[in-house]
């Protein structure tokens, strides 16, 4: 058996009816609107019919209601109208700070004219119709907010299905003029190829805390700071670990696609090392390919994070394909498989751009003893890594090596 509430009594003000100046909701839904426009300056710029439609049906909605509490009856349990238009304001891309503060200003104007004429004496009906007041604010806000974030949701679900579809095609060489002009994005000439690995936040190895929870939070943060810098112009398909990105090639100079990946690399809390090929739209798929052959190439040798261009490792990039050349090169360092301590000081000391002092700080020993182990490396390859021509044949032999024993990045 189902209890249902009292009736609650009509609030008045010097004898009339408290709703009495809220009852002509046409006039005074025109008179509020007006003062929107006047006064919410985002809502000046809507266009006329959204004024003149939706915004002031909603305004006198909200009245009704109003009127309706303070004459005793209570909030419709079905609001679907204020639903629907928030809705279609969040599709419209209406800000919602916007749509609260207009609604916001119509319960002060409301308000004011529901106690221009109180007295003294009514006191508590003035208390009574506040707290009518405040519970029908806090249920507008609570149903117009659900229904614009619920739509908002589905809108940026759509753009990102229709940007990973986009991003999808353009890397397996199809077609993509049509999805292009289906999702609003326009497809440029030529695209920087971004390869990326996104290494594992510290906080992912903590026991106490969900790993993955902590993975997604980082990619989102990625994800946010690629939309700031580059606002819809970016292409990617990113997980946890990485993936590839799309940005037009005029988008950034040189320096700026540097700045980017720092940028990128602040925002997750991680060092993010990023290999880019520079490519034509239909060169997309071998471009991507190159790139994250690059970046697995840059894994490979340890290097420091940041950008890799494909133009400054050319070389140690051809010395991946393979052929004898690989198979050289990879063996002029066998004769430091039984000296492991070498083989890592030759690799942080590379990895380190050749500085002594990091290169024995990450070790963890003097810097005499990192030059001792660099005159042995010589003595044993017969290649001096203190010479020009010694270092580049280490260097190479390095990296056809890790391709020769080493399993993938």
């Amino acid at each position: 058996m189902s209890v249902q509430n009292p009736p609650r009594p009509s609030l008045t003000v010097s004898g009339k009816p408290m709703s009495l100046p809220l009852k002509d909701v046409r006039a005074l839904s025109r008179q509020m609107v007006g003062h929107f426009v006047a006064n919410v300056a985002p809502c000046g710029t809507l266009p006329g019919d959204a004024i003149s439609g939706d915004v002031t049906t909603i305004t006198r909605i909200c009245l009704e209601f109003a009127v309706g509490m303070l004459d005793g009856r209570d909030v419709p349990s079905q609001l679907q109208r204020l639903q629907d238009a928030a809705s279609a304001w969040a599709r419209e891309g209406v800000p919602i700070d916007t749509i609260h503060h207009s609604i916001a200003e119509g319960f002060k104007m409301g308000l004011d004219l529901v106690i221009s004429s109180a007295s003294g004496n009514d006191f508590d009906s003035l208390v009574g119709g506040v707290k009518v007041v405040m519970e029908l604010l806090d249920t507008i806000t609570a149903q117009i907010s659900m229904a614009y974030v619920r739509e908002l949701r589905g809108v940026v679900s759509e753009h990102h299905t229709a940007v990973h579809t986009l991003t999808s095609a353009l890397l397996g060489g199809h077609s993509t003029s049509t999805m292009a002009r289906e999702c609003g994005i326009t497809i440029a000439e030529t695209y920087t190829v971004f390869a990326l690995a996104i290494p594992q936040h510290r906080e992912e190895a903590n026991p106490a805390l969900d790993s993955k929870v902590v993975a997604r939070r980082k990619l989102r943060r990625v994800q946010a700071e690629l939309a700031k810098r580059c606002g819809d112009s970016a292409l990617s398909l990113l997980s946890v670990d990485g993936g590839t990105v799309l940005i037009p090639a005029d988008a950034f100079d040189r320096e700026g696609l540097a700045a980017l990946v720092a940028q990128l690399s602040q925002a997750a809390q991680v060092g993010i090392t990023a290999a880019m090929v520079e490519t034509s739209t239909t060169g997309v798929p071998d471009a991507a390919d190159q790139a994250h052959e690059l970046l697995d190439m840059v894994q490979r040798l340890e290097v420091t994070s940041g950008l890799y261009r494909f133009d400054e490792l050319a070389l140690e990039y051809q010395l991946t394909r393979p052929g004898p050349g690989r198979e050289f090169l990879g063996s002029l360092l066998d004769p430091l498989d039984q000296y492991p301590e070498l083989l890592e000081t030759l690799q942080r000391h590379i990895a380190n751009n050749l500085n002594r002092q990091r290169t024995a700080r990450v070790l963890h020993v003097h810097t005499n003893t990192v030059d001792y182990r660099l005159k042995r490396i010589g003595q044993l390859t017969g290649f001096d890594p203190t010479q020009p021509s010694g270092l580049w044949y280490l260097r190479s032999a390095l990296v056809a090596r890790s391709y020769r024993s080493a399993p993938a990045a």
